[in-house]
């Protein structure tokens, strides 16, 4: 059986994507390899968006921070502060800020090998790899 980890939020490393966009891994591969899941936060800017992509695996994101339009296999809605999606592996979604303020979500996949496809594209990437730190 492994050690149990504590993460200290401030001293956990964020990787930015560029144009300010960054994503801060929490429970990920390098830090539990046996973990059942991958877990981080995200932040967007104003006028920033996650672009339309897919995943290997379950994903259930919830909203810490804004306001945004979630686009899931075509269909629209809007989300505020703490409501949450739940999207199967192999469906097209996305996230658009909608307000003058940051976006923050915390992402949760079920499985601790996680890629990402981006519409358009048939290149599985692997998440938070540096081909998956290009803001798209």
């Amino acid at each position: 059986m492994s050690e149990n980890v504590i993460l200290k939020f401030a001293e956990t490393l964020t990787l930015e994507r560029g144009g300010g966009v960054a994503n801060t891994p929490l429970v990920v591969a390098p830090i539990r390899p046996d973990a059942a899941f991958t877990t981080g936060i995200s932040s967007f800017p104003v006028n920033h968006s996650a672009s339309l992509h897919k995943h290997n695996c379950d994903e259930q994101v919830t909203l810490l921070s804004g306001r945004t339009e979630a686009e899931i296999d075509g269909e629209t809605t809007e989300l505020r502060t703490y409501d949450m999606n739940y999207v199967t592996d192999g469906v097209e979604y996305c996230f658009r800020n909608m307000v003058d303020e940051p976006m923050v979500i915390l992402w949760i996949y079920g499985s601790n090998k996680v890629t990402c496809t981006f519409t358009g594209s048939d290149e599985e990437i692997p998440h938070v790899s540096e081909a998956d730190m290009l803001v798209r």
